[in-house]
């Protein structure tokens, strides 16, 4: 359907976030005529979201914006089992300690995004270990197994992939699924939730709980997904070398976050200012139709707006600076990530291929070995070809800091304490 009536359906159409939805013109009118509620879950398998994460929380963080209720979903009870949708394999399972550790370490992050105020429609935060914890297996299975088809469910793609594969999937995960369909019916119970809101690979799941509502309390549900995003290369949206594109600072560093953004492909630009800046939609569109240097300057405009919506404007233009100052006019900067290093280790002299470890430009020695080999490897922007070489304080700069790089993007500050 397009052409929608609501302010929310509208912008997500507009912005390209729509991919599937169970009955888009009921949505709709329901959006239309009054508050809605929605929400999305997040399992805290990690002490932080990552990039993968964002097009959910921009979902929601529209829907507040046009008028309705957020609900951001916290996974502390799904957690403990996992979920199967897009994996090979069976997902590490986490201790109680270190899933409330993760919880306490992405909140912040919705803070940035969504209100909170308890005042109209304020976004709400819940842990579905609250009600989870507490179910009786026999009487859940009484009460809500039996609505569910074990023929319908190893149709859905997240249980079919996995056994085409002939990769294992566990009884405990198969359970997935029906737990997260009775969140749906907890919600909508307890918080009038009407609709749940995900990637595609959520769609079976999504569909099973609106299922539920029907069956269990005669309640009308809604399921809205966006596309599972990948670049225009056809890679993963949100990997990099360097491993997942984190959400708080004290895991990527705000530079390194912009520098995620700035190296955006050129066919991706458009799409991605729509789906994670709030850029007018006619600067997009004169935006995206730059070419050659100038699209370069609309790839740092992507990367300021994504950067300060997550870390704060004064944050996204510092690490704009310090891009500028670092590529553009060939000068350190002190906006670089940076890692301490011993100044009386460094006074003996530390190990050339141990230092690109420890900035974290290297897996292990052997790839910072494979990088000096290369001619890739920097030290003060000099290219160091020797692999058994060692730092010392003969090479602080005058700034005190010894600069490492790895290529022409990478660079990392080492700091003596």
């Amino acid at each position: 359907m397009t052409g929608y009536n609501s302010d929310f359906m509208r912008v997500l159409e507009q912005r390209g976030y729509i991919h599937q939805c169970s009955d888009a013109g009921a949505l709709d009118a329901a959006a239309g005529a009054g508050m809605i509620t929605s929400y999305i879950g997040f399992d805290c398998t990690a002490p932080s979201l990552h990039v993968g994460n964002l097009i959910g929380i921009m979902m929601l963080r529209k829907l507040q914006q046009t008028g309705h209720r957020p609900i951001v979903l916290i996974g502390g009870g799904t957690t403990k089992v996992g979920d199967p949708s897009g994996k090979d394999d069976t997902r590490k399972l986490l201790g109680q300690q270190q899933i409330e550790e993760n919880i306490a370490s992405i909140k912040a992050v919705f803070t940035k995004f969504l209100d909170f105020d308890d005042d109209g429609n304020g976004a709400v935060m819940l842990n579905n270990d609250t009600w989870l914890k507490d179910l009786n297996y026999i009487e859940f299975l009484r009460d809500y197994g039996r609505h569910f088809s074990i023929n319908r469910m190893l149709s859905f793609d997240s249980v079919k992939l996995r056994l085409e594969r002939e990769q294992p999937l566990s009884f405990l995960e198969f359970n997935y699924m029906i737990l997260q369909a009775y969140d749906f019916l907890e919600l909508s119970r307890t918080h009038g939730c009407t609709l749940q809101m995900g990637g595609s690979d959520q769609w079976g799941n999504i569909v099973n709980g609106i299922e539920l509502g029907r069956r269990v309390a005669a309640t009308s549900l809604f399921g809205l997904t966006t596309a599972l995003l990948t670049t225009s290369s056809g890679a993963k949206m949100g990997k990099t070398a360097k491993g997942a594109v984190w959400l708080n600072k004290d895991m990527l560093s705000v530079y390194d976050y912009w520098q995620f953004w700035r190296n955006t492909e050129d066919g991706d630009v458009g799409r991605f200012l729509k789906l994670f800046t709030e850029v007018p939609l006619d600067e997009i569109s004169r935006l995206e139709s730059l070419e050659g240097q100038e699209l370069n300057d609309a790839k740092k405009i992507l990367a300021t707006q994504a950067t300060a919506l997550a870390h704060g404007m004064e944050a996204a233009e510092l690490a704009a600076q310090t891009a500028l100052e670092t590529f553009e006019q060939g000068r350190s900067s002190q906006g670089l990530p940076s890692v301490e290093i011993s100044s009386a280790d460094l006074a003996e002299g530390v190990g050339l291929l141990h230092c690109f470890v420890l900035a974290g430009l290297a897996a292990s020695n052997s790839e910072a070995r494979r990088h000096i080999k290369g001619q890739a490897a920097k030290v003060n922007d000099q290219v160091i070809g020797d692999e058994t070489a060692e730092l010392t304080p003969e090479n602080l700069a005058q700034d005190g800091t010894i600069k490492l790089s790895i290529g022409k993007k990478r660079h990392v500050l080492l700091r003596p304490v």
